[in-house]
């Protein structure tokens, strides 16, 4: 819904890809170069006013009004990790949330983004999968997140890096991830490079080969977790319809960027992925595969079936790995305090914690 009172008539500004706002401005006798002056006002200078924006003729900024409004995602509730990530809820404009993440490190400030309200996947690790899937998001809320998230950061703070390692599978919002990537792409929207965009999945292989030919080249990641059908089926129900080999071999066919690899993500669980066999079995399964393997200790929750391992049975099981020649790094997991960290998103604490603070914006919202 747009403001109230609104909704019944007019439309979100930013529910139209480049595609749409190039065929509305065709359709209303304007030049193609006001496609990229109206986005670099949405998506650039965040402007949220079609009266400001100044270089748009006055007939056409009341036009523009008279039909659609500028959607804003909401931030109502934000919590900050001792490590510097912050988490994000953010109420979308039917009043469902979804959490967002920022984390800092080094250099860097990535932006880890949701692609669905809740998942439905059910992975027994993560806790996203044990709340309700409501529904894939749009487009625009996919964008609007980073539109979000930088809008708290600091003047002169800027998102370096893109994620879709937040709540759902992207893979299963196929449309809504295509027109958000081309968005996020294009230097009349986000302007990101795809070096700097990376896209996870649970493993879908016709999402794989479909999100290749889109040509984009974003980086990929593969939630793997186990090294045979069996142990990642029982972690992972996707991958009862799904086995390894056609998984990997959606992989291996994935245009990622010049250089880059693919990024295999490995949550490691106390007894059920961790031993020397599983190592091994990994080794074999990747071999010949340009890969970066990223074991990252099970980040528990209230109610979590599993436990992470000790740390030097994280280090045996790298060593596996480095002995065999491969990138294998043990990544901390960063906002794990405030449970932003991976497999721990929910929207469920926030909502609770920041209900007050809900219903005051929620009162104080633009009419």
């Amino acid at each position: 819904m747009g403001p109230e009172g609104t909704q019944e008539r007019k439309r979100n500004i930013k529910s139209l890809s480049l595609a749409d706002l190039a065929e509305l401005m065709d359709s209303w006798g304007q030049p193609a170069y006001r496609v990229r002056q109206l986005a670099r006002w949405l998506y650039q200078r965040g402007e949220s006013d079609f009266e400001g924006m100044t270089d748009l003729p006055l007939s056409l900024r009341q036009k523009l009004k008279d039909s659609y409004y500028v959607g804003q995602l909401r931030v109502v509730g934000e919590e900050k990790s001792a490590d510097g990530t912050r988490k994000l809820l953010i109420e979308l404009e039917d009043g469902e949330h979804i959490e967002s993440v920022l984390i800092r490190d080094k250099n860097r400030l990535t932006a880890c983004l949701s692609s669905q309200v809740g998942c439905p996947l059910g992975c027994l690790f993560c806790r996203t999968g044990r709340f309700d899937y409501r529904r894939n998001l749009e487009s625009h809320e996919i964008v609007g997140q980073v539109l979000a998230l930088q809008g708290v950061l600091e003047v002169g703070e800027r998102i370096t890096n893109l994620v879709f390692m937040g709540m759902g599978e992207p893979l299963l919002n196929l449309s809504a991830l295509k027109e958000s990537i081309a968005l996020i792409l294009s230097q009349d929207g986000l302007g990101f490079s795809p070096r700097r965009v990376t896209v996870s999945t649970a493993g879908l292989p016709a999402g794989l080969v479909e999100m290749g030919a889109w040509g984009f080249k974003t980086k990929l990641a593969l939630s793997l977790n186990a090294a045979d059908d069996e142990t990642r089926s029982a972690l992972m129900p996707i991958g009862r319809k799904y086995p390894l080999a056609s998984v990997l071999s959606a992989c291996r066919s994935y245009p990622l960027p010049r250089g880059c690899r693919l990024t295999i993500e490995y949550v490691m669980i106390d007894g059920v992925n961790d031993r020397d066999r599983d190592a091994e079995g990994l080794a074999r399964l990747l071999g010949g595969m340009p890969t970066k393997i990223n074991l990252i200790p099970l980040n528990p929750w209230p109610g979590c079936p599993f436990r992470p391992p000790s740390p030097d049975r994280i280090e045996a099981f790298q060593r596996i790995l480095l002995d065999r020649h491969f990138t294998a790094l043990i990544r901390k997991s960063k906002g794990s305090d405030i449970s932003a960290a991976c497999g721990l998103l929910s929207t469920q604490p926030l909502r609770l914690l920041d209900h007050e603070e809900k219903q005051r914006l929620t009162e104080t919202r633009p009419r």
